[in-house]
């Protein structure tokens, strides 16, 4: 039976855990070549040496612009094309705005938004000349609900759902899809700053959604025939309450 990537190359940033580790899992599994892409050396290592050569390790500081820069001219210099580029790294402040660190608030601003559009104006001259790709982005909840608890966080998901939306509009025409998805909580690294009364009454009412989950969805998506795009995709546990 045929893999729905096979011969297909893929690239994950925030790959070592959570949505990018799932994602890329998903993608592997359907037969892709994946590129992973993290800070985290060592976690990329341990993860790509389960699969084989299809698993890519890829270690890349995008918060280093210089470093950013270099991560579409290395996956083309090893892999020689990109399919699919889902750029999914991303971090977390929430809490009132009072209470934020301003160098947190600048470092989640530039990976939630400044790497990400980054990365896709890196990719986009590739995938126009070939005339095909898929650009997923990982955006949340938070981009679709004003969440009083996560101001800063809120913001940024914001601002990549406008960038989605805008991006998608000048690039059909070469044949590429941009797509966003929109998970509700997942249970990963990112709820850490979560206050712990509210993470525990996340997990007991089952509010939480799984990373797996969220790559069935991105697994939806990209295999959706090629005049179909699926412009974003809001999904969150049945029990979570707004």
């Amino acid at each position: 039976m045929t893999k729905e990537f096979e011969g297909k190359v893929a690239v994950v940033t925030g790959a070592a855990s959570g949505i990018g580790l799932a994602s890329s899992a998903m993608m592997l599994a359907e037969g892709a070549r994946v590129v992973l892409v993290d800070r985290n050396e060592a976690a990329l290592q341990a993860i790509c040496s389960q699969y084989g050569d299809t698993a890519i390790p890829l270690v890349v500081d995008l918060l280093d612009p210089r470093d950013c820069a270099t991560l579409v001219p290395r996956v083309l210099e090893t892999t020689g094309r990109i399919d699919i580029l889902h750029a999914n790294a991303g971090t977390y402040v929430g809490g009132d705005l009072v209470d934020a660190d301003t160098h947190a608030i600048d470092r989640m601003l530039n990976l939630n938004v400044n790497v990400v559009m980054k990365n896709v104006h890196d990719v986009l001259p590739h995938m126009i000349q070939r005339r095909t790709g898929d650009i997923i982005i990982t955006s949340s909840l938070a981009a679709h609900y004003p969440t009083p608890w996560e101001p800063v966080y809120a913001s940024s998901k914001w601002a990549i759902n406008c960038f989605v939306q805008t991006v998608r509009r000048q690039v059909f025409k070469h044949g590429l899809r941009v797509g966003s998805i929109s998970p509700g909580p997942v249970i990963s690294a990112l709820l850490a700053d979560w206050p712990p009364e509210k993470l525990k009454e996340a997990k007991e009412s089952g509010s939480l959604l799984e990373a797996s989950e969220v790559a069935d969805v991105v697994r939806f998506m990209l295999t959706r025939p090629r005049g179909m795009t699926i412009r974003d995709v809001v999904m969150l546990p049945t029990n979570f309450d707004l």
